[in-house]
C-alpha cells in the first residue's frame, strides 16, 4: 500500500468517526465505530509516517481533506448549513496544503540540504 493510499485511508477512518461521533447523540451504539474509527486512523497515520512522508504534508492533508469531507457531509446526512463563509475557509485551507505540499522537497532533495548544511557548519 502506498504513502497516499494509506494516507486517504486514515483520512476516510477519522471522517467516519467524526461522522459517527454526532451520529452518537442520537443513538450510542456510534460509539463502537468512533473508537475503532480512530484507533485505525491513528494506526494509518502513524504507518504513512513511517514509510516516508514528511509530518507537515501528511497532517496537513489530513485536517484539510478532513475537515472538507466533514462539513460537506454534516451538510448531507445531519442538515448542517454550510454558508459561503466556511465554504471559503475550506477552500482556503486546502489551497494553502496544497502550497506546503509543493514546497516541500523530495526525499533525494532532502537529503543533499542537510548534507550541504552538514558540510557548510563543518567548514
Amino acid at each position: 500500500m502506498t504513502r497516499w493510499a494509506m494516507l486517504s485511508a486514515a483520512i476516510i477512518a477519522e471522517v467516519a468517526a467524526t461522522m459517527s461521533l454526532r451520529a452518537s447523540i442520537d443513538s450510542s451504539i456510534w460509539l463502537i465505530v468512533v473508537v475503532v474509527g480512530y484507533v485505525t486512523a491513528f494506526a494509518l497515520l502513524g504507518l504513512t509516517l513511517r514509510v516516508g512522508m514528511p509530518i507537515g504534508v501528511a497532517y496537513g492533508v489530513w485536517g484539510a481533506v478532513g475537515v472538507a469531507l466533514t462539513a460537506l457531509l454534516g451538510a448531507v446526512f445531519f442538515a448542517e448549513y454550510l454558508s459561503p463563509t466556511p465554504i471559503s475557509g475550506i477552500v482556503l485551507v486546502i489551497v494553502g496544503v496544497a502550497l506546503v505540499e509543493a514546497g516541500t522537497p523530495r526525499k533525494n532533495e532532502s537529503q543533499a540540504q542537510v548534507q550541504s548544511q552538514v558540510q557548510d557548519v563543518i567548514s
